[in-house]
């Protein structure tokens, strides 16, 4: 047993290279086994086995920097670097995590989660190795997917002029979550594909330049540059001052080894061009290569909607049938077949992903309206710009995005979007803590950025029902319009009672009638006349305010604007207001209730001698949310049912009857 006897990179370069291949083999079975259990990103890594074997091979680290873009794709990382036995606890709060984390080793450059940064990073890293006058290796290992993001070019013409010593790995799998698409791909094809060229080049090395890639020779050196040239059309890397070598096969250990060891000896930028197979060694995986790319555990819960008034957490131990509940879909499924609908009699609707599309639930749309869906890659800076060149051209754009991807968009959206008050339409997915990816993928932030844009109007569902109402309800408002919603299979709570006034009875008054949606007008959800009212903002908050008895529940369902008419009216003196937030207490919803409140009685001059209402907020804290499990987040954060009724209970001296 080969994967044993590994526990260093120390324990790797004792193999021989033949030994290197069953040991590769033997890695990669045990990552079907544990990932499938675990759950993870399963078909990334299981195409990066052999490349990371050699790099270890080859090179020395922790000495020797290695920084893997986005992170996903460092499960063997991870085992050669000491920790094959957590990985039995993988993306597990007791465990490690799913990305490369410097708080578990220091093999772990960087923290990373965001795709294209690696080379920009590695750039920094270099200029402060040479300036300190130190000696080691600096190698970003980036996917084909990372270069249709912007900052890749950025840092590559930066490159250009710096001249400095490093080499890229690039990891060209034809994929980023989902195929890749685009020119980048197309160039990379070219380069996959160009087999005339990589005979030649072995036929030459045999005997025309048998000191391939030394470099001193001068006539050699620009005699192989023009056949490049010749053979593959372009120069791309060439002309930004990086030497080009490959493609090579990502899976050969021993062609690996040795094209590491010859770049390495190199003084200058070096990008190799690997060609891998996304999913490698697991047929399934193989063939739906994006829907491998991150799995589900396997012990966990398919997490599906209970009926009203029944609660559930992500971390539910019962296994569920999904028979048992065929009408039942995630927020993001849904989301996706009602603009299919709405696209279905406007013709005007048009749908923007950043390689999201089967994540964020625009599957069917892409096949029925090939003409109206855009996916642009990696870029969401660039998508949101789209989105609002769309709008500008009198279309009704909805860009799908993930909120801890959204906010590398925020530039574009306060200038592009808000300063033209053009209507794109953001359907932010995974917002709040996101559990098992940790640190790097939280949805913790986006009210905060988003509520100080202006012409922003920010809302958030009770359940699916109420985040199809949004959807089409948004098609014809004119502004730029934010709906956010969190990865959880949704609780429906279709009953509601009138909003104004409340009124003061022993008994909850509720309707199976549904509220329409009204611009800046929240929704009673429960009115038992108690001097407590539970303002809370999505799903996952109503449902923790259901688990309190003999309080009114708030459904607020606009974040931005806030219904102030609303607010005023139960700003009275012996009340209580708590607002309930799945994001960071700066700048959110529960600061701009307090903002609000607080102006309101500096400018009436008849309040100065009333205190108003006791308010408190309930939000995840200033610091980076690191559980891998959301219920545990929240309890981290002190958002739970002890917390809520702890603060009821110190206000009134007991819990209300």
């Amino acid at each position: 047993m080969y994967l044993e006897r590994v526990n260093s990179p120390d324990d790797l370069k004792k193999l021989s290279i033949s030994e290197l291949k069953l040991y590769a083999k033997e890695a990669r079975e045990f990552l079907v086994k544990t990932v499938l259990k675990t759950g993870g990103h399963l078909a990334s890594n299981l195409g990066a086995v052999e490349l990371t074997v050699a790099l270890h091979y080859v090179f020395d680290c922790p000495k020797d920097k290695f920084l893997f873009d986005v992170g996903h794709q460092s499960y063997i990382h991870k085992m050669i670097t000491g920790r094959l036995r957590q990985m039995s606890k993988l993306r597990a709060d007791d465990g490690i995590s799913g990305f490369p984390s410097p708080l578990e080793s220091d093999a772990d450059t960087f923290m990373t989660g965001h795709s294209s940064t690696s080379i920009s990073l590695a750039l920094g890293l270099a200029r402060a190795r040479d300036l300190s006058g130190e000696d080691y290796k600096i190698l970003p290992i980036i996917g084909d997917g990372s270069f249709t993001g912007g900052m890749v070019y950025e840092a590559l013409n930066d490159i250009g002029q710096a001249d400095v010593k490093l080499t890229i790995i690039l990891n060209d799998n034809k994929m980023s979550i989902s195929k890749n698409i685009g020119a980048i791909s197309k160039y990379f094809t070219r380069l996959r594909l160009s087999r005339k060229y990589n005979i030649f080049r072995a036929n030459v090395k045999k005997t025309l330049l048998p000191f391939f890639g030394d470099g001193e020779n001068l006539t050699l050196k620009k005699a192989k540059g023009r056949v490049k040239e010749f053979f593959l059309a372009s120069r791309l890397f060439e002309n930004f001052g990086i030497s080009y070598y490959g493609p090579v096969d990502g899976h050969n250990v021993a062609e690996l080894v040795d094209i590491f060891r010859k770049v390495s000896l190199k003084d200058r930028p070096s990008i190799i061009h690997l060609v891998t197979q996304k999913g490698r060694g697991y047929a399934e995986a193989e063939e739906s290569p994006d829907k491998f790319h991150s799995v589900a555990a396997a012990e966990k819960a398919i997490y599906f909607s209970a009926p009203p008034n029944t609660q559930q957490t992500e971390n539910v131990d019962v296994q569920r049938d999904m028979r048992s509940f065929p009408t039942v879909k995630s927020f993001s499924v849904l989301a996706g077949d009602t603009l299919l609908k709405l696209a279905e009699k406007d013709d005007k609707v048009v749908a923007i992903t950043a390689a999201m599309g089967l994540g964020t639930g625009l599957e069917c749309f892409a096949k029925k309206f090939r003409d109206r869906y855009f996916d642009v890659s990696i870029a969401e800076q660039h998508a949101v710009s789209v989105a609002a060149g769309l709008a500008k051209g009198g279309y009704k754009p909805y860009f799908f995005v993930y909120s801890t991807f959204l906010q590398r968009g925020f530039d574009q959206i306060l200038h592009e979007v808000s300063l033209g008050n053009f209507p794109v339409k953001f359907l932010i997915d995974r917002a709040g803590a996101v559990g098992n990816d940790g640190a790097t993928h939280q949805g913790i932030f986006d009210f905060s950025y988003l509520s100080l844009i202006p012409n922003m109007t920010i809302m958030t569902p009770k359940d699916g029902t109420e985040l199809a109402e949004m959807i089409k309800w948004s098609a014809n408002f004119p502004h730029p319009l934010a709906i956010r919603y969190p990865k959880d299979y949704v609780t429906e709570y279709n009953v509601c009672t009138d909003m104004t006034p409340i009124t003061y009875s022993k008994h909850g008054k509720t309707s199976s009638t549904k509220c329409p949606i009204e611009y800046g007008k929240w929704e009673v959800l429960k009115n038992c006349g108690s001097k407590v009212f539970l303002l809370a903002a999505g799903n996952r908050m109503i449902d923790l305010a259901h688990k309190i008895d003999n309080v009114n529940i708030i459904n607020a369902r606009f974040i931005k604007p806030l219904n102030r008419e609303f607010l005023y009216k139960i700003n009275k003196n012996g009340n209580l207001i708590i607002t309930l937030e799945d994001n960071v207490l700066s700048g959110g919803f529960g600061q701009a209730v307090v903002s609000y409140l607080n102006a309101e009685r500096s400018a009436d001059i008849s309040s100065i001698n009333e205190a108003g209402a006791k308010i408190i907020n309930f939000a995840h804290g200033d610091r980076h949310v690191n559980s891998r499990d959301v219920a545990l987040s929240f309890k981290e954060s002190g958002i739970t049912e002890k917390d809520i009724k702890t603060a009821i209970s110190r206000f009134f001296g007991g819990l209300p009857h």
